[in-house]
């Protein structure tokens, strides 16, 4: 089945449903990363139908994200869609937010450097400073567009009411915030903002910090260091609760002879107001499978199986997200 490519809010831009994002490559979090396996997974994602890859000033201490993805992709930038983030740096080995112009303008300028590039296609902030309005953060993002730095303006890890103040100022294309089947608090009133306005919901953790790819078995053990250990959904009840509704998805993927991860990636882009879900991996194969789901989208009767093992499920588990 051919790929549809979707619209970046109001932009001629058109970008995959499904993002490859690089986080994972970046090796902050991750374990188990090197250079050649992640140039590979980005080009793997290419291979895949993939065209949009999401990355950050601070994915890695000194840009590794970006200087991978400039290996990855020389010449052939222009069958990419690159989507970057600014407004969070790294100082003494912490992220630090700062959302001043001058800031804003200098990460821009640095990461097209990376990247070998003079524009991408979308720059977000990356989250709302504490201390600068976001309507200066605005103005500085809207000053790059207009320099032909960046094709569209986003915002990321905002609220809706940060969004709106931002766009009051510059118009935006996109918003990235978290959504997955265990978390859509967005759907209440941030989705619907965003198609009143044409405004593309781009979403992370489809697949919930890899709960929901369906790996995990009910007597998993977390090492210490796991981050994940710090999340309710991850423990005792909701656990116990999140692995029966895993049996039900995990029982349809069997049926249908693929795996638990290109079953929710494809739910998640099939939900109305969602532009693109941004998968991270750190190996060729895990960007295929998820990429799969643009070529195997769900049918009616599916989507509404899936929805009434949500309901089932419940809410409980969800963390509150941003509204």
């Amino acid at each position: 089945m051919q790929i549809e490519h979707r619209s970046l809010g109001q932009t001629d831009i058109k970008i995959s449903p499904v993002a490859l994002g690089c986080w994972p490559m970046a090796g902050v979090t991750t374990v188990d990363v090197n250079d050649d396996d992640s140039v590979a997974t980005i080009r793997a994602a290419g291979d895949a139908g993939i065209n949009h890859l999401d990355t950050a000033f601070v994915y890695g201490p000194d840009g590794e994200s970006d200087r991978l993805i400039c290996r990855a992709i020389k010449g052939h930038r222009d069958d990419w869609m690159i989507a970057s983030k600014v407004g969070i740096h790294w100082e003494r080995a912490e992220m630090v937010t700062d959302g001043r112009p001058e800031t804003i303008k200098r990460e821009c300028d640095e990461l097209l450097a990376r990247l070998g590039t003079d524009r991408v296609e979308l720059l977000y902030l990356h989250s709302p400073d504490p201390v600068t309005p976001i309507e200066a953060s605005a103005a500085a993002l809207g000053e790059l567009h207009a320099e032909g730095k960046t094709l569209s303006v986003g915002v990321s890890n905002c609220t809706l009411e940060q969004i709106e103040a931002f766009h009051a100022v510059t118009p935006i294309a996109a918003v990235q915030l978290p959504y997955n089947m265990l978390q859509r608090d967005i759907e209440k009133q941030t989705l619907p903002w965003c198609r009143r306005h044409h405004v593309s919901a781009i979403v992370y953790w489809p697949l919930m910090k890899g709960l929901l790819a369906g790996k995990m078995a009910r007597d998993h053990v977390f090492a210490d260091t796991d981050s994940r250990r710090d999340y309710p959904m991850y423990h005792g009840e909701e656990w116990e609760r999140n692995q029966d509704f895993l049996d039900l998805l995990r029982e349809l993927a069997r049926e249908h002879e693929c795996t638990v991860a290109r079953l929710v990636v494809a739910w998640t882009i099939a939900q109305s107001g969602i532009t693109a879900a941004l998968c991270g991996a750190k190996r060729p194969g895990q960007i295929t499978d998820t990429a799969s789901a643009m070529r195997h989208p769900l049918t009616t009767a599916e989507l509404s199986l899936i929805d009434q093992a949500i309901v089932m499920r419940g809410h409980a588990a969800a963390k509150r997200v941003f509204e």
